[in-house]
């Protein structure tokens, strides 16, 4: 896929890329900060058909619910041959157990055999997060283990 960086002049930058459809869906972040998704008319890729504001957090939560399912999509297909081996994300709750505590906190790994591989947050992915790495509310791990680690992994999330 081809994202095209475009600067504009006294605004911003607009990164974009053509759909199968011949649309273009992109983003334009201003010089100020400000962050929009935009959808371009089918026949000019320069004009705008739909623009939707978005706050740093709103375009963070975008961006993970597009991305972590990617990686998770992935993962699993790469684990297909591997029976018992499964992939899911595990969301970390505002306010929950977890928020602005360790992965080391969780003891993930040692109480249910579950390795947290990726945390989404943002519209980053960091991978392969070490336990000092510190959660915060609306993180989405993703984490490979067997059904039932995976299960416990997400009890603990919840509940503590």
């Amino acid at each position: 896929m081809n994202v095209e960086v475009t600067p504009l002049p006294g605004i911003g930058v607009r990164k974009d890329f053509a759909t199968r459809t011949g649309r273009r869906i992109g983003v334009v972040t201003q010089r100020d900060g400000h962050i929009e998704l935009i959808v371009s008319k089918s026949d000019d890729p320069d004009a705008c058909a739909a623009s939707i504001p978005l706050t740093a957090d709103e375009a963070g939560a975008l961006a993970n619910l597009l991305g972590a399912p990617q990686l998770v999509a992935q993962l699993t297909e790469e684990h297909r041959d591997l029976p018992g081996i499964s992939t899911r994300q595990l969301p970390i709750k505002p306010s929950g157990p977890f928020d602005g505590r360790t992965l080391g906190d969780t003891a993930m790994r040692t109480r249910t055999g579950v390795s947290v591989v990726a945390v989404a947050r943002a519209g980053q992915v960091h991978p392969s997060p070490t336990p000092d790495f510190t959660f915060t509310g609306g993180d989405l791990l993703v984490a490979v283990g067997t059904s039932e680690g995976l299960e416990a992994a997400a009890k603990i999330l919840k509940y503590g």
